[in-house]
Order: structure tokens, then C-alpha cells, then sequence
């Protein structure tokens, strides 16, 4: 039996598609601008245009956190970047202490403009380090080196901006882990609370993918994980999602959202949205246009819309926990309930199986992943598959 569903808290994600150059190893629906100006106002128009259309479902609520993604976000102006937040306030109120985080990377962000992003009223700097290590970030295609990497990151906190994030990928092509370790004790020291550290995948669809660069093996990449975790866990940091680490304070309040099961607002070329509507017992996720033209030319109208769909009622809970369970903080028996309409009591075989084979504990109404759960999650999740699904 579904149950009735509560309203979470309500994010905005605003995709702004265009960057330099597109990384061998990007499935982002990123476009190289190449000699071509960024139409920076028409765009800007665009996507309030659609949050216009988008703002009647968003009636009476307040957004808690938005996330300027890309792309390259910082390749826009901060007068674009505070033309595009004055028109989402004017359109759906944004909570006083409402997060604002946007993307840059070091080899296109002028350092004078961090400031002008601060005035905009950005509060979170995400920025795509990778490595500080030079030969590292040639062999992945980036466009910065290991100086402006710093540099970018020093004249973020002179800009003001005490929330930092430092984007970290490990497993690159020919990296040791004294390596791994050496860009994780960098960033300890540079980053404002905040490391996003994740592994090197080879994504379909991608250049690495046709033509795979030699990779650290399993082994390897996993001493990197784990010691580089150590290093983080001694500097103080929180290991509180699976790819996430931060001192107190410093979480990055818009991902958890997502992780938790809240409702998100997606405008731009290709953005995604979740949505609940307690009054039709229904939680939809939807998708724009993928392309920057043709979204421009129909963010005003219905077309605009790519396409969307129900989240089937069978596999909400399913949904949940592969969010919640990245979270160390594991997932709340009673949340799922609030914000999916399942009845918690329906999922006492899988879990009673997980915890029998070591993969999660059990407080109340708390569902913990363990270590071992956190590290081999895909066969955690797998105990949680409908049997049957319905529309």
C-alpha cells in the first residue's frame, strides 16, 4: 500500500553547456565553444524563460540550494551570473541562507573575476582541479596546469569565499599512489572544507572509451582510495558520501539534497528535474532539450520539455537507497516512507540479508551501509530490485 507522500525541500540545477575544450574522458552534455562568443545573454533569457514555466509547480515552496553547472560555468560573466540569480529570485523566493554553488575551472577563470561572482551572490566555488600535478593533467586533457590550479584556489578564498570545493579524480592514466597522495596533502591545504574524490571511469560515447589509456590496475587504484581517504580522515575531513569529503560545516548542502531524496528544478540545455505532487501521490522526473540551440529557441514553450516520466511506485524505494546509501549517514527507514510512499515494513527480507551478509547495520531507523557494503554497493543495491515493476 503507497502511502502519502511529503513535499521535501526544493533545489535548483541551472546547466550552462559550453566550455574550451572538451576533456577525452567527459560524458557531460558539454559543448566546445571554440572561436565562437558564448551567447551569454540570449541564454540567460533562456533559462529564466523556462524556470518561468517551471515556477507554477514550484508555487508556495522556497529553493534551498542551487548548483551553476556545466560545462564551464565561470566562462560567463559575473553580470550574467547576477542577471540569471536576480531573475530565479524574482520567479521563486530563494530560503535566506539558500546555497549557491557554481562551477569554474582554473584554465578559464580570470582570478579578478571570483570577486565579481561573490557580488553576484555565489557562496560556493566548486572548482575542477583534478591534479596538481602537471604531466597528470596533459594526460587527461586539461586545459590548466598545476599553478593556475592553485592559483585559482588561493584567489578564491581572497575573493571572500569560505566554502570551497576541490574537485579530485584518482586512478589516472600512469599515476602512482604516492602520486594520489601527494594532489590529496595539496588539497588539504588549499581547499576551503570541501574534496570531491573520485575514480577515473571510461564512460561510453567518450574519446578514452575508443581508445582507453593504460590505468592504474584494481589494486592500485584501491591502495589510492583507501590511503588518500586516510590522509583526508587525518586532516579532518568526513568521509560523508561515498565520492565527498568535508570538514564540519562544509557538506555540500545542494548534493544532499539529491542524496536524500529532495525535489529538484532543472533549467538549461539537457538539466534534469525530480518532482513530487503529494495531491496526485506522483513523483516525476524530467528532462530539457539537450541541444543549446534548440533549447534556446524553445525554452519559452512546451517544447522545451524533452521528455519525462513517473517514478514507478515499485521503484521508489529503490531509488531512494541508491541515494541514501552513499551517505555514511545511511538511510532513514522513516524518511523513505515520508518522501516515497512505501511502507518500510516491506523491505525487512532484503534488508535482513544485507545485514546477515555484513553489508548493513541496523539502528532503529537508520540503515547504515558497513565498509564492506559502502565498497561493493552495486551488490548491496541488487538485494533491493523489484521483482515485478508497475507504472
Amino acid at each position: 500500500m503507497i502511502r502519502p507522500l511529503e513535499l521535501p525541500p526544493l533545489s535548483l540545477y541551472v546547466h550552462l553547456p559550453w566550455c574550451v575544450r572538451k576533456c577525452p574522458y567527459c560524458d557531460f552534455n558539454s559543448h566546445p565553444a571554440g572561436d565562437a562568443a558564448v551567447p551569454e545573454r540570449g541564454y540567460v533569457e533562456a533559462l529564466l524563460a523556462d524556470l518561468e514555466q517551471d515556477a507554477a509547480e514550484a508555487a508556495g515552496r522556497e529553493i534551498v540550494s542551487v548548483f551553476i553547472g556545466g560545462g564551464t560555468p565561470s566562462l560567463f560573466r559575473p553580470g550574467s551570473i547576477a542577471r540569471l540569480l536576480e531573475g530565479v529570485s524574482a520567479r521563486i523566493p530563494l530560503a535566506p541562507d539558500a546555497e549557491i554553488t557554481l562551477e569554474a575551472n582554473p584554465g578559464t577563470v580570470e582570478r579578478g573575476r571570483f570577486a565579481g561572482f561573490r557580488d553576484a551572490g555565489v557562496n560556493r566555488l566548486s572548482v575542477g582541479v583534478q591534479s596538481f600535478d602537471d604531466a597528470l593533467l596533459r594526460s587527461i586533457g586539461r586545459i590548466h596546469d598545476a599553478r593556475q590550479a592553485r592559483l585559482a584556489l588561493e584567489a578564491g578564498a581572497a575573493a571572500g569565499f569560505s566554502r570551497i570545493n576541490v574537485d579530485l579524480m584518482y586512478g589516472l592514466p600512469g599515476q602512482t599512489p604516492a602520486q594520489a597522495l601527494a594532489d590529496v596533502r595539496l588539497a588539504c591545504g588549499l581547499a576551503g572544507g570541501h574534496v570531491s574524490h573520485y575514480q577515473l571511469t571510461l564512460e561510453p560515447g567518450t574519446p578514452f572509451h575508443h581508445r582507453p589509456p593504460r590505468l592504474p590496475g584494481d589494486d592500485s587504484a584501491w591502495r589510492m582510495q583507501h590511503e588518500c581517504g586516510e590522509v583526508l580522515a587525518d586532516a579532518g575531513f568526513a568521509h560523508y558520501e561515498t565520492s565527498a569529503w568535508a570538514r564540519p560545516g562544509q557538506a555540500c548542502r545542494h548534493n544532499l539534497n539529491y542524496w536524500r531524496f529532495g525535489d529538484y528544478l532543472g533549467i538549461g540545455a539537457g538539466a534534469h528535474a525530480k518532482l513530487t505532487s503529494p495531491a496526485r501521490n506522483a513523483i516525476v522526473r524530467r528532462w530539457k532539450l539537450r541541444g543549446p540551440n534548440a533549447y534556446m529557441c524553445a525554452a519559452a514553450g512546451p517544447g522545451r520539455i524533452a521528455d519525462e516520466t513517473p517514478v514507478a511506485s515499485s521503484g521508489r524505494a529503490l531509488e531512494y537507497l541508491m541515494n541514501a546509501l552513499r551517505l555514511a549517514e545511511g538511510a532513514d527507514l522513516a524518511a523513505l516512507e515520508r518522501r516515497t510512499g512505501v511502507p518500510a515494513a516491506t523491505l525487512s527480507g532484503p534488508i535482513a540479508t544485507a545485514a546477515q551478509r555484513g553489508l548493513v547495520t541496523r539502528e532503529g531507523e537508520l540503515l547504515r551501509p558497513t565498509e564492506t557494503g559502502r565498497r561493493f554497493l552495486d551488490d548491496l543495491l541488487l538485494l533491493f530490485v523489484p521483482e515485478t515493476a508497475d507504472a
